[in-house]
């Protein structure tokens, strides 16, 4: 009897704090792209450019700081500004995308526009719709190009009305052609040839003098390459080559006099190190940083972008370390991170002397708020919310967790209690998969999805599985060719100790992911069919055969070799962990999401699955949206999104269900 009451009094509470979580944030609030989603500062300080939504329109805002005054910049019909850069005083070059089959938001279509920063003087510089005069100043008339054009560099070599760019052309198959290299004039669009890389889609790090030095990027195999060359006109010779199990050494960027260039490089104490490497003899030295995380990009530069000052990492929830003591990028860190406790900041942008810069300061629980800091007072002005309708004391914080494997391997994650009920314990808990798997990992940041499921009352777990990015090279590899092997036993695992800490109550636990996670959340369902009551699968893969013929990574040498290494070729392998094969085993309740235009993680994946369960008359949910893609984007198909998922959950680990198994 006494049990009874404890079950119905708890009953109560949870339909108590359904309630009160239902009122704290709309899908629709959640569901909103940010208003603000990149602000820059000009090289002389004299404008501020952001990209921004205005009723539902995306737009570039330019804002001169000294007259205190705007214009909005619309892109072309249906395009937004996926990024963009000060060039000089008063130039801005910026990128379009369009929404494009296959993608889960607007696609860069490759061509480069250019504006003042008073509004004046816009036009396209590059692309496959360039050709046409932009003033009538202009004497040389620039060309249509299929292809892709991206920013290298901005010169720092005096001339600030020419950039750097790469070009990579659509004429050469779906490997692409090897990547061109030009002096664009940023005003006219008119340009010059200063090299070719060595490989395909290059990726490059320029010195002082406006000269790129170093080409990386990935071979034919998929294996990481890097070369290296002593000048414009010299040519390219290979520094690194990697493997499918080890990496190179990765230049980042060079010191203000081009004799040191920052690496991520091997360590034999640490996951992750940044050592310098003598550009004289070649030779690289001894660390300057190293942590428990890989570099990635995470260096910390002084406010005029010349040297590298510290590192930030994120072993479980960010930090900023210094190696030069006392730079005026600590400082500004420094300061505005005691200002606002709880927060985590970066500098995203700064003038060409330093004077001035632009921070973002973030965390778990906020979009995040950009700041003008001045360097001569020390002090800090707010500037723009990238979501002001987001209250960050009625979200979920994000709480770091580690755990030993079953083999003894360490894995990572991250712990989200619904609000106001941090310390609770056999809360209806979901496992939360990330994608990838390869080199991504969940961060401490905010996460819409996340903030769905725990203001609704629901724990989320994510977990940094073995596979996952950040942990160094032996922890990434490890998960090769691990589909539904070690990398689902870790998943498995982060399960069970949720349960051993009394978080969560077996029986009452759902699994979901997008792409590789709805992989996983099926493999989990099917492997561990008592451990999950359902299962959600979102743009996954469910027929691990089908990654070699469909899909957008087949398409080219290089994905089918790294699929062959990563994913394995053994069809008898590939067919017992693809979850298509293993329904005789399914007990869990199941939500399929599919995306009709995905070509990531093409819809036959799901639609196979979806009829496989028909077939065995086994009940379950289906939301297909025949224009999205390899994850939705449109902001009321993922309100509808968000609906059905936190229904799905609520009639199978939500409501009573939650606590029936509950002491």
């Amino acid at each position: 009897m006494e049990k009874r009451i404890r079950r119905a009094a708890f009953g109560v509470l949870c339909l108590l704090s359904f309630q009160l979580f239902a009122a704290t944030v709309s899908f629709e609030d959640l569901a909103r792209h940010a208003q603000y989603s990149q602000v820059k500062i000009s090289a002389d300080g004299h404008y501020l450019a952001a990209t921004t939504v205005v009723k539902g329109k995306p737009m570039l805002a330019l804002i001169d700081l000294v007259n205190h005054k705007g214009t909005m910049l619309k892109p072309r019909e249906g395009n937004q500004v996926v990024d963009f850069w000060w060039v000089n005083d008063h130039r801005v070059l910026y990128t379009e995308g369009t929404q494009v089959s296959g993608w889960d938001q607007p696609f860069a279509t490759g061509e480069l526009f250019a504006v003042n920063g008073d509004g004046s003087s816009s036009g396209l510089l590059f692309g496959y719709r360039a050709g046409t005069s932009m003033g009538s100043t202009r004497t040389q008339k620039v060309q249509s190009e299929r292809a892709s054009g991206e920013l290298v560099s901005i010169l720092r070599n005096g001339d600030r009305n020419h950039v750097m760019i790469a070009s990579n052309s659509w004429e050469s198959g779906a490997d692409g052609a090897y990547t061109q290299l030009f002096i664009m004039d940023v005003n006219s669009g008119i340009k010059r040839p200063v090299g070719t890389a060595p490989l395909r889609n290059a990726s490059f790090v320029v010195d002082n003098h406006g000269v790129a030095r170093f080409a990386m990027g990935s071979d034919s195999h998929a294996y990481p390459v890097v070369y290296y060359r002593e000048g414009e006109g010299q040519p390219w010779q290979l520094l690194f080559q990697g493997s499918a199990t080890r990496d190179v050494p990765w230049p980042e960027t060079f010191n203000r006099d081009d004799t040191v260039v920052y690496m991520s490089c091997p360590s034999t104490t640490a996951v992750g190190a940044l050592c310098p490497w003598d550009v004289a003899s070649k030779t690289m030295k001894a660390p300057v940083w190293t942590n428990d995380v890989t570099v990635g990009e995470q260096l910390i530069l002084s406010l005029d972008g010349r040297d590298v000052v510290g590192m930030y990492a994120m072993p479980g929830t960010p930090s900023a370390s210094a190696f030069v003591p006392g730079s005026d990028t600590m400082k500004a860190i420094a300061a505005l991170s005691k200002a606002l406790p709880g927060e985590s900041v970066r500098i995203v942008s700064s003038t060409e002397d330093g004077s001035k810069a632009v921070a973002l300061a973030s965390s778990d629980m906020d979009p995040g708020t950009y700041y003008l800091w001045d360097a001569a007072t020390e002090k800090a002005e707010q500037l723009l919310q990238r979501a002001d309708w987001i209250k960050p004391n009625q979200m979920a914080s994000k709480q770091p967790i580690e755990f030993k494997a079953r083999d003894g391997m360490t894995i990572h994650g991250y712990l989200s209690m619904p609000p106001g009920r941090e310390e609770a314990k056999h809360v209806p808990l979901v496992v939360m998969v990330h994608g990838g798997p390869f080199g991504i990992r969940d961060d401490w940041e905010y996460d819409p999805l996340v903030q769905v499921m725990a203001t609704r009352g629901y724990a989320v777990l994510q977990v940094n599985f073995r596979g996952s990015g950040g942990y160094g090279e032996g922890f990434e590899h490890a998960g090769y060719q691990q589909w539904g092997g070690t990398m689902q036993d870790d998943v498995t695992d982060a399960t069970h100790w949720a349960i051993d800490q009394r978080i969560a109550t077996a029986g009452h636990i759902c699994i979901f992911g997008a792409s590789y996670g709805g992989y996983a959340a099926l493999e989990g369902a099917v492997k561990e069919p008592d451990l999950y009551r359902c299962a959600v699968g979102y743009v996954g893969v469910y027929d691990l055969a089908k990654m070699y013929t469909d899909g957008d990574v087949s398409d080219r040498i290089s994905g089918r070799n790294f699929l062959r290494s990563t994913l394995g070729t053994d069809p008898a392998v590939l067919a017992a962990h693809s979850p298509i094969n293993q329904l005789d085993k399914l007990k869990a309740s199941v939500l399929l999401v599919v995306g009709g235009q995905d070509q990531r993680v093409p819809p036959v994946q799901g639609e196979s699955l979806h009829r496989a369960l028909d077939s065995r008359g086994v009940a379950h949910e289906w939301l297909y949206k025949a224009g999205e893609a390899h994850g939705f984007y449109d902001e009321k198909n993922n309100v509808e999104l968000f609906e059905r998922l936190t229904q799905f959950l609520d009639r199978n680990i939500g409501g009573n269900a939650a606590v029936a198994g509950a002491p």
